[in-house]
């Protein structure tokens, strides 16, 4: 794995132990981010946040996002001191 900078891979391992698999539900995200499912549901019909898998074809559809990406977004959204 490559990562745009090292606090990327940081959060990628601690969601990776926290998780123990490869993606988050939006309900595993919004808890990451602090926000809830339905701002998730927003910005991504408005093409914001980190990249996601769509599991069908139907409106409702399950959404799952790789750790991988949320690590990146994360790193390139949230700033620490």
């Amino acid at each position: 794995m490559h990562f745009t900078n090292p606090q990327a891979e940081q959060l990628c391992n601690y969601l990776s132990d926290k998780y123990k698999k490869l993606t988050l539900n939006k309900s595993e995200l919004a808890n990451e981010i602090g926000i809830s499912e339905s701002s998730i549901n927003l910005n991504i019909s408005k093409g914001l946040g980190p990249n996601y898998i769509k599991l069908g074809t139907s409106k409702n559809a399950s959404v799952r996002f790789n750790i991988i990406d949320v690590a990146e977004y994360l790193s390139q959204t949230v700033k620490t001191a």
